[in-house]
C-alpha cells in the first residue's frame, strides 16, 4: 500500500502537494473493472523505465457509492476487465476527488489454495493431518490474539515471546502428536532450546548493534505507535517465533529415534541410546539448517538482487542492517537447532522406556 500511495502522490499535479487531504473522507471500497478504455506507456521522469498507465472504468461494490461507476487513471497494478480490487477514494480540501488502486482482492484465490492445502493434508495425513491443522489454527490464534496485542500493548517482548513460544509448542506438539510421555519430552526439550535461543539472540543483537529497523514497515509502525515499541525486542521475538517450527521437528524426531532404539534393543544403556540417537540427530540438523538458511534467503531474494546491482563490495552489503539481521536470524536459529538435539535426546534417553507411546518421526 505504501508504494501505491507514493506513486499516487508522485503522479498528482504539483499544486496538490500544498493542499491537505481530508482524512475523515478517505475511504476504501471493493470495486470491479468494467472496462479498460485506454492503455499506454510513459517514461518515468529521470530514468529510462517505462510504466503502463491505464484508464479504468470500474463499478463500486458496497459502501456509500455502491453501484456507482467511476473512471480514473491507474499506473500501479495492471488490471483486467472483471478484476475485483480495492479502491482508495481521496478528497482534497477544495473538493477534488481522486481514486487509487490499493490491492487486488485475492481472498477467493487464497481460500482456494488453502482448501487445496487442507485437502492434501487430510488426504495423506488422515486424523494426524486433522490434528496438524487444528494445532496450526491454535498456533495462529495465539500469535494473533496474544503475541501481537501484547507487543503493541507495550509488554516486554522477551518474556512475551517465550510465553507465546511455549503456547505455540503446546499446540504443535500435543495437539498433533497426542498427550503422551514422548510429547512431554519433546515439549520440554524444545522449550529449553527456545530459552537458550532467546538468550543467544539477545546477546547477538546486542554485540552487533542491531536496532530492529530494517524496512519501511518498521518505520511506519514506530510512527503510528509514537515510538513506544521496543524494536530490538521485536526482532528478538521474530527470531524466536521463526525458529519454532524447525525446533519442534528436531525434538519430535529425536524422541522417536530414542524410542525405536529402545524397542529394538532394550539392553542398551542410557548412554548408548543417547550416543546412537545423537548420531541420527547430527544428520537431521544438517538438513534442517540448510532448510532454515534457504528459507530466509528465499524471502530476501528480491532485496539480494537489488543490492547485487550496486557497486558496493559484498562485505559492505552484508554489513547493512537489513542483511545483517537476516544473517543473525539464520545463525541464531541454526544454533538453536543444534542445541535442541543433545537436550531433547538426553531427556528422551533417560526418560523413555520400551513400549512408551511417542510422536511419530518426520521423514526427510
Amino acid at each position: 500500500m505504501k508504494t501505491a500511495i507514493l506513486i499516487f502522490f508522485l503522479c498528482l499535479p504539483t499544486n496538490l502537494f500544498a493542499q491537505e487531504l481530508y482524512q475523515d473522507v478517505q475511504s476504501t471500497w471493493r470495486a470491479e473493472v468494467i472496462e479498460i478504455t485506454d492503455e499506454h506507456t510513459v517514461t518515468v521522469p529521470g530514468s529510462d523505465v517505462e510504466n503502463t498507465v491505464q484508464t479504468v472504468t470500474a463499478r463500486i461494490l458496497g459502501g456509500e457509492q455502491d453501484g456507482e461507476w467511476v473512471t480514473f487513471e491507474n499506473d500501479y497494478i495492471q488490471l483486467k476487465e472483471g478484476t475485483v480490487f480495492y479502491l482508495n477514494h481521496l478528497k482534497t480540501i477544495d473538493g477534488r476527488e481522486y481514486y487509487l488502486v490499493r490491492e487486488i482482492d485475492r481472498r477467493g484465490s487464497m481460500a482456494l489454495v488453502f482448501g487445496l492445502f487442507a485437502g492434501v493434508i487430510l488426504l495423506f495425513g488422515g486424523m494426524q493431518g486433522l490434528r496438524s491443522l487444528l494445532s496450526l489454527a491454535g498456533s495462529l490464534l495465539v500469535i494473533i490474539y496474544i503475541l501481537v496485542p501484547g507487543l503493541v500493548g507495550g509488554f516486554s517482548p522477551i518474556p512475551t515471546s517465550i510465553l507465546v513460544a511455549g503456547l505455540v509448542l503446546f499446540f504443535a506438539i500435543f495437539f498433533t502428536h497426542g498427550f503422551n510421555k514422548g510429547s512431554v519430552v519433546a515439549f520440554v526439550g524444545t522449550l529449553c532450546a527456545v530459552i537458550l535461543t532467546g538468550i543467544l539472540a539477545y546477546i547477538s543483537i546486542g554485540i552487533t548493534g542491531l536496532t530492529g529497523f530494517t524496512s519501511d514497515e518498521t518505520t511506519y509502525l514506530n510512527l503510528n505507535t509514537g515510538g513506544q515499541l521496543d524494536f530490538v525486542g521485536l526482532l528478538l521475538a521474530a527470531i524466536i517465533i521463526g525458529a519454532l517450527g524447525a525446533l519442534d521437528d528436531i525434538a519430535v524426531t529425536q524422541v522417536a529415534v530414542v524410542r525405536e532404539l529402545r524397542d529394538s534393543n532394550d539392553t542398551l544403556s542410557k548412554w548408548d541410546v543417547y550416543r546412537r540417537a545423537l548420531r541420527v540427530g547430527k544428520e537431521h540438523v544438517g538438513a534442517l539448517v540448510n532448510t532454515l538458511v534457504l528459507a530466509y534467503t528465499g524471502a530476501a531474494l528480491p532485496l539480494i538482487l537489488l543490492f547485487s546491482l550496486s557497486e558496493s563490495s559484498i562485505v559492505s552489503i552484508i554489513n547493512r542492517e537489513i542483511f545483517a539481521t537476516e544473517i543473525i536470524r539464520s545463525l541464531v536459529g541454526s544454533i538453536g537447532l543444534v542445541l535442541a538435539v543433545p537436550i531433547t535426546t538426553l531427556l528422551a534417553a533417560f526418560w523413555i522406556r520400551k513400549g512408551d507411546e511417542v510422536p511419530h518421526a518426520h521423514q526427510h
